[in-house]
């Protein structure tokens, strides 16, 4: 790490190197913090464990983000409209828990239609398997007729959750993972979910944005608790 202000400069050859204080994000954009570095899994986790992520587009160099508010989702605060309940009564979707990781985070990683592209790139995939199979990222997925029609995937530590992306390719289905996961962690006495900055899909879920020490104080506290053995699987 280099430099007196942010956004630092990381070191790529050093993946445990400490990051700097996340008082030290820009303003704006919201929550830059440093830039370079690597993914390994070492570097990855050190930055969830201390409220960093990080988030990039193809072509530019990993960049590093630490936002003040943060979007928390309390699992009990969770927000279902009436029509998802009927969805749910129903039993469209069949849910399981790390049953197709790499499927779930190469559909995430599907353009979006908006022109944008994704920045879930080749490297983001690659860096977030590996956590898979060393037990700290995990997938959701949602079921029909045999076909992967929904889902997301986040990174654990403790009994934190930190949501990543989602995707859904029938309606609804995305959501109804999303229950599952929620309800599955309030039974494991997870804390508030990372949902990193504000959307209104997740607003209306229930998410809310509270301030960067309160989020902090609470990755002091649920980050140690000991962590639910891999692979997950539903209650």
């Amino acid at each position: 790490m280099k430099g007196t202000a942010a956004p630092f400069w990381l070191d790529p050859h050093d993946p445990e190197a400490p990051f700097p204080p996340v008082e030290l994000a820009l303003r704006e954009p919201d929550g830059l913090l440093a830039i370079g570095g690597d993914l390994q899994p070492a570097r990855l986790l050190n930055a969830y464990r201390h409220g960093i992520f990080p988030w990039f587009s193809e072509g530019q160099p990993i960049l590093w983000w630490s936002p003040d508010p943060r979007l928390v989702l309390f699992p009990e605060r969770l927000r279902i409209s009436r029509s998802l309940r009927k969805t749910l009564r129903r039993e469209k979707f069949r849910i399981t828990l790390d049953r197709a990781f790499p499927e779930v985070i190469r559909a995430c990683a599907e353009p979006r239609g908006d022109g944008e592209g994704t920045w879930i790139t080749p490297a983001m995939q690659a860096a977030y398997l590996r956590l898979h199979q060393l037990g700290h990222a995990h997938s959701v997925e949602a079921w029909q007729g045999g076909r992967l029609v929904g889902g997301l995937y986040g990174v654990a530590i403790g009994r934190m959750f930190f949501g990543e992306s989602m995707f859904t390719r029938v309606s609804d289905a995305s959501k109804v993972a999303f229950v599952h996961l929620v309800r599955q962690l309030a039974a494991w006495g997870f804390g508030p979910i990372d949902c990193q900055v504000h959307t209104a899909h997740l607003a209306r879920l229930g998410a809310e944005s509270i301030p960067r020490t309160d989020f902090i104080e609470y990755l002091n506290d649920y980050c140690e608790r000991p962590a639910v053995s891999a692979p997950w699987r539903l209650d």
